[in-house]
């Protein structure tokens, strides 16, 4: 390798039309920042830097943190980055270095062969890359190539690119197919195709009169699924509210079949509850219905949810907070909603006719309520003797397989 800039490189182009005594030595060379934490490779490749006239290494680091002051105040033309070097390896100096210095081009450095890293590095401005091992001319000729706008890649990893690229695209493919397919599927739902609805009776619990029916949604579709996943498919691919309120309108269609004297239950979350549509929907039977405030989505502002609450009530819809007793947010709902209905969640009515603590947690939730003048309903009831038990406690209103399970309305 000759000491002189080849035609049509950065210091050629520095020095063109100048007479070679006229010609300031820093202006001719290319400055280039190293940054590696191998002592023994960064001597190396300085020593191969310090051979060639036309190039001049302005500074080494060992971290990335080192190469981001070294380049924010030297301004290099070209940076030899180690991918895999402390402080954030070789994607975060590339970045930075990019973000103080745009005009600096980046080469990285590595070891072997290792195709998610060099796409990372390429998606953090690196122009080049380079693997450890190659001859000095093959270096020398990367920085020169970078230097005057070009790239460079180790023909090593050449195909390893084009194959990751081609495998990734392919995957992100798949990917779009997948989420667009999920999307039909729910858009089919949306429209009332492949949604069914069932209903399980609220009674009485010492007279079994029913006193209202819960409508739960089912889904026909392969693989079947619980209903939650696909309510929670439908907010991913922001379709939740137009889903809700398909099964809430599917519902109170069946209302002329539920006797003048019960109600209907549909459940409901905070982004639903607080949507014009859900008002205009249940404005006609209002008096009827009540809705079961769900955890589909987290309520990020309870003063507009309370709000929104208040006008249906104003209308005549009661409120209800689903599984009372689950966890955190369900007993927030309660404090923070003062709701007409709460409803005691199944983990707290099963086997709680032989579990001091569900009975002690039951006892305390169902003296809440009585204090604060709200119907406590439970939920999941699959024995005689959790019946009993919960008579003994007070709970006046219950729903589960001992008493009915969920089905068409007779």
């Amino acid at each position: 390798m000759q000491g002189r800039a080849p035609a049509g490189s950065v210091a050629a182009v520095r020095t063109a039309g100048l007479p070679p005594a006229q010609v300031p030595l820093s202006a001719a060379r290319i400055r280039v920042l190293l940054a590696d934490d191998e002592p023994a490779l960064r001597g190396a490749l300085a020593e191969v830097l310090g051979q060639e006239e036309h190039l001049s290494l302005v500074g080494s680091a060992a971290d990335a943190d080192e190469a981001i002051a070294l380049a924010a105040r030297e301004l290099p033309d070209v940076a030899l980055v180690d991918v895999k070097m402390p402080a954030g390896g070789g994607p975060r100096a590339a970045r930075e270095i990019q973000r103080l210095s745009p005009a600096t081009r980046v080469i990285a450095l590595s070891a072997f062969e290792d195709r998610p890293t060099v796409l990372e590095m390429l998606r953090a401005g690196a122009v080049g890359y380079l693997v450890k091992g190659m001859a000095a001319d093959e270096i020398v000729g990367s920085i020169e190539r970078v230097a005057d706008g070009g790239t460079s890649l180790s023909a090593e990893v050449v195909g390893g690119i084009v194959h990751e690229l081609s495998s990734q695209l392919r995957r992100e493919e798949i990917e779009r197919e997948q989420l667009e397919a999920r999307r039909d599927e729910i858009r089919r739902f949306v429209d009332g195709k492949g949604v069914a609805m069932a209903f399980q009776p609220i009674v009485e619990l010492q007279t079994r009169t029913v006193v209202g029916v819960e409508a739960l949604a089912r889904f026909r579709s392969f693989p079947l699924r619980p209903p939650d996943e696909w309510f929670a498919e439908a907010v991913a691919v922001e379709l939740g509210l137009q889903l809700e309120l398909t099964t809430i309108r599917q519902a109170i269609a069946a209302l002329s079949q539920i006797p003048d004297d019960a109600y209907l239950s549909v459940n409901c979350s905070q982004r639903v509850a607080c949507s014009d549509d859900l008002a205009k929907t249940l404005a006609p039977v209002a008096d009827r219905l009540v809705i079961e405030i769900t955890e589909h989505e987290q309520v990020d502002d309870y003063e507009q949810l309370a709000a929104s609450l208040a006008n249906l009530r104003g209308m005549g819809v009661r409120v209800a907070i689903d599984d009372a007793g689950a966890g955190y947010a369900s007993l927030r709902h309660t404090l923070l909603l003062s709701p007409d209905i709460v409803k005691v969640d199944i983990s707290l009515t099963r086997s709680i006719d032989i579990d001091r603590g569900r009975r002690a947690l039951a006892s305390a939730l169902i003296s809440f309520a009585d204090e604060m003048d709200m119907t406590i309903v439970a939920e999941g009831i699959e024995t005689a003797e959790e019946l009993r038990t919960l008579l003994d406690l007070g709970v006046r209103f219950g729903q589960g397989f001992f008493l009915a399970e969920p089905g068409p309305l007779a």
